[in-house]
């Protein structure tokens, strides 16, 4: 007979020799608890405006998800039976994907996904039953009903997660007003931040490259016909963000390249563009010189730089056609920091005002790159493990990697780039118990002492990236 109970275990993700256990869970009692600061991720912030329950587990767990959907989709689930790209589920459609979840829940068996989600269904619903056929729809109804409590409502949990700052990710266009009616509002006590993410602004072989442009020129209320009015619709709307509290830039090219053009180069190139004349290598020669310009921006205006580069977005074009971005279907190339980054590092990279952080999903680029470059350049920082690396044994091999070039102050604190909003306090969770169970090892081998282990789990969830991205100490966190 089968035994369907199900609690995470206290020590999960802590060391196995009993002896560094130990030590491990002293600093994870002393970080558990902190405040949870997302300075990079993909939260609607409307959904914490409007505060509307979710319509059902699936709408929560499932469709938004694309850890969740690749995996399933890679076993022969058609993603519309997942509810992507459906809109609003009915009843019958939503029970389905989530007993299809259910069904092939032994796939997910050590992935991070199902640490995550399982994290969720004890730590915020209190359930201690393991999801299968069996138990799918019984867990269903218990966790369909409690969505409907206040308690469960996305503000609501957003307090208890303790949540204090919250980046969303924005197009250089919105007027951000979701995110200026959240911070008029004085029954809400978090910080909602927008992030600046030009990409598609800044690839001149698009196809709509020239609508792009025209609808940031609009909203910058400046000529872009020629490049200057171009780059001055970018400062202008870079400094809206700001104003509006954002703390940073985003950018993800396939390869951080910022080789500079000569002015009348990139105002020719521009308008080859904006003619739909520009051939393929002039229009990787152009963004790497946008992307150049970006770091120039930033050092006028005080935006975190961060860059995530060598992702082929998009692989399947079938799956595109059908269900448009974001769906899974983004896959890693290799990447080259040192040479792509140089221009711009010996551009800006020694003002006191540019700030850059490094993200990479080719693990070998950290210690050979990333480390490097951050343990000299005071405005580079190592950016944790993301999207295919945000997992356990990654996050380990990230710290092994770079702490003995950088040590941990030159590091960009946890970044945990979801989508799926429940499952923020999961992954901050996981990474302090892996911080933890990592230092623990070296006061366990006498390379720390336990003081000076101490005092880094009590900085490195809430201290260590306020400091990278200039967030300080908001008062409305503290009313």
């Amino acid at each position: 007979m089968s035994n369907d109970a199900f609690v995470p275990h206290p020590d999960r993700l802590l060391p196995a020799d009993p002896a560094v256990r130990e030590i491990a869970r002293e600093l994870y009692e002393l970080q558990k608890d902190q405040p949870i600061v997302s300075p990079h991720g993909h939260v609607d912030p409307r959904l914490l405006l409007d505060d509307e329950p979710w319509s059902d587990p699936t709408a929560l767990f499932i469709t938004p998800d694309h850890y969740v959907n690749r995996l399933m989709h890679s076993r022969g689930v058609d993603l519309a039976d997942l509810g992507v790209g459906q809109g609003p589920l009915d009843e019958a459609a939503s029970r389905t994907a989530w007993r299809l979840l259910a069904e092939h829940w032994h796939a997910y068996a050590g992935t991070p996904s199902r640490y995550w989600i399982e994290h969720v269904f004890h730590e915020v619903f209190g359930l201690e039953t393991v999801l299968n056929p069996r138990t799918a729809d019984a867990m269903y109804d218990e966790i369909a009903e409690k969505l409907t409590r206040p308690e469960f409502r996305p503000r609501a949990l957003f307090e208890q997660f303790g949540i204090t700052v919250l980046a969303t990710t924005d197009d250089p266009v919105d007027d951000l007003a979701p995110h200026t009616a959240l911070a008029a509002d004085e029954t809400f006590t978090g910080r909602v931040i927008p992030t600046f993410r030009p990409d598609k602004y800044l690839e001149p072989a698009r196809e709509d490259f020239v609508a792009l442009t025209d609808a940031l020129g609009e909203a910058a209320g400046v000529d872009v016909s020629s490049y200057d009015g171009y780059h001055q619709a970018m400062r202008t709307r870079r400094l809206y963000f700001r104003d509006h509290g954002a703390v940073s830039s985003d950018h993800a090219h396939m390869d951080p390249g910022t080789q500079r053009l000569a002015d009348e180069d990139a105002r020719r190139l521009y308008a080859d563009a904006r003619a739909g004349r520009i051939g393929a290598d002039d229009a990787v020669a152009l963004r790497r010189h946008m992307l150049g310009d970006q770091a120039r921006l930033a050092a006028e205006d005080g935006l975190v730089m961060t860059i995530h580069p060598a992702v082929l977005r998009n692989h399947s074009e079938e799956i595109f056609e059908k269900f448009g971005p974001d769906v899974g279907f983004d896959i890693p190339v290799a990447v080259d920091y040192v040479h792509h980054v140089r221009p711009m590092l010996n551009d800006v990279g020694l003002d006191p005002n540019f700030r850059t952080v490094l993200f990479t999903i080719d693990e070998t680029v950290l210690s050979r790159e990333i480390a490097p470059l951050a343990g000299v350049y005071p405005s580079v920082y190592a950016g944790a493990p993301w999207w295919f690396i945000d997992a356990p044994d990654a996050i380990l091999r990230y710290r092994r990697a770079v702490s003995e070039t950088l040590g941990y102050t030159r590091t960009s604190g946890f970044i945990d780039d979801t989508r799926a909003f429940c499952s923020i306090p999961a992954r901050h969770d996981m990474s302090r118990r892996l911080d933890a169970s990592h230092l623990a090892g070296l006061v366990a081998e006498h390379r720390l002492r336990i003081e000076d282990a101490r005092e880094l789990v009590t900085t490195l969830p809430d201290q260590q990236p306020r400091e990278v991205f200039r967030l300080g100490a908001a008062a409305k966190e503290n009313r």
